[in-house]
């Protein structure tokens, strides 16, 4: 499944007409939560038929069309299933109990409600919200896929304007020469990070250099009236300011990726707790500027997309150790150079890169991967299998 994106033009009634199709997406999920909740829908199929049952109920949500309603309702039961997998699965901490929406940004549009036009230049909107007829315009070219490859149209409302977003079934494959090269990567603070070859990537620290303008745009929303016209237009440009900093993180994680990938057979990398590492609140700005988690999606779709083997292993003392004899040295993280009795000399991070690439070449990887939606466009038979060894794989 492909995803592209197209930013959209439109008029200021169309606008209007977009943000009331966003109000009734989020008052339909709402709604199908507080169904559920009350013990009258167990299933997805009691759901749906609750969204016809609105439409009567409410002449305004009828407005919306019927797929987009049942779109809103797989969102609901989407939420439901994940809590109860994570019950089943006896996840420590909360459960991501199901939890009412306060603030929608997008509706979805499946098999109806919407029309490209033949140029691929413009979709038309025909249900009775009003949205009409909107530019599209992208670097993506829609004339490569068939209408009927479009599974959904999403409109995303973000703080620069309002995006189109195309669902395409399609399986996305790229054949490329080997190189017969292996790496393994040990990310970090210092620099983003280090492979087994001694080659650094500089952190790019894109939260921090915004820094400054985040807190001072912060601040004139601060100084403004709630409620008035300049508050909203200050929060606005606030809201620029953090949609900058994440598209920036965004587009260095995937250039970074798919640069490694290409450029290696085997890549091998930790197997990061992200979720507990931020629980330290002194590293915890630090790390989430990183963007390790998102580094590590891309590099498991690229290598799904190119057939490459990705491989995530513990990250258990691939610091300590010595990659020369194997004995463990000590060290704090003030310690950046790593120094064995052995005679073994090195940067703390080219160490610990030699091992997870030891690591994986040696053991089996991750159990499992990440299993994302299609709105993000990941793969998820990337990392190697538990019970499988790594020449298995290949052979696979």
């Amino acid at each position: 499944m492909l995803v592209f994106e197209f930013k959209t033009y439109r008029k200021a009634l169309q606008f209007q007409a977009i943000d009331q199709a966003i109000r009734t997406t989020q008052f339909i999920r709402n709604k199908a939560i507080r169904l559920w909740m009350d013990g009258l829908a167990k299933s997805w199929v009691e759901l749906s038929r609750h969204c016809a049952l609105l439409a009567k109920e409410f002449p305004w949500a009828s407005k919306l069309n019927s797929m987009a309603r049942q779109a809103a309702a797989e969102r609901a039961w989407a939420s439901i299933s994940r809590f109860y997998d994570n019950c089943k699965k006896k996840i420590s901490g909360k459960k991501s109990f199901p939890q009412f929406q306060k603030n929608c940004r997008s509706v979805e549009y499946k098999s109806s409600g919407c029309k490209l036009a033949d140029n691929r230049k413009s979709i038309t909107f025909t249900d009775k919200n009003g949205i009409g007829r909107l530019k599209l315009k992208g670097t993506r070219d829609l004339h490569f896929y068939q209408i009927n490859q479009i599974k959904r149209v999403r409109l995303v409302k973000r703080a620069d304007g309002v995006y189109a977003q195309f669902c395409i079934d399609v399986n996305r494959r790229e054949l490329i020469a080997p190189t017969h090269q292996t790496v393994g990567l040990d990310v970090g603070l210092e620099s983003f990070y280090t492979d087994s070859l001694g080659q650094k990537i500089e952190n790019p620290r894109f939260y921090r250099t915004g820094e400054q303008k985040m807190k001072r745009s912060q601040r004139l929303v601060s100084r403004k009236v709630k409620g008035s016209n300049n508050r909203r237009f200050a929060r606005k440009r606030l809201g620029r300011v953090h949609l900058k900093i994440s598209r920036q993180r965004f587009d260095h994680a995937v250039k970074l990726a798919r640069c490694v990938i290409t450029s290696n057979d085997v890549v091998v990398y930790e197997n990061l707790r992200i979720k507990n590492m931020v629980k330290n609140h002194c590293l915890a700005k630090s790390i989430n500027d990183a963007g390790w988690y998102q580094f590590r999606v891309w590099l498991e779709y690229f290598g799904k997309v190119f057939k490459r083997i990705t491989i995530a292993v513990n990250p258990s003392y691939t610091s300590q150790e010595c990659s020369n004899c194997g004995v463990i040295v000590k060290k704090s993280l003030s310690t950046r150079t790593h120094v064995c009795q052995c005679g073994c000399k090195l940067d703390r991070d080219h160490n610990a890169s030699i091992n997870i690439l030891n690591s994986g070449l040696g053991t089996v990887g991750h159990t499992g991967t990440f299993a994302l939606d299609a709105s993000n466009a990941w793969g998820d038979e990337t990392s190697t299998p538990s019970g499988v060894t790594l020449i298995e794989q290949v052979m696979s």
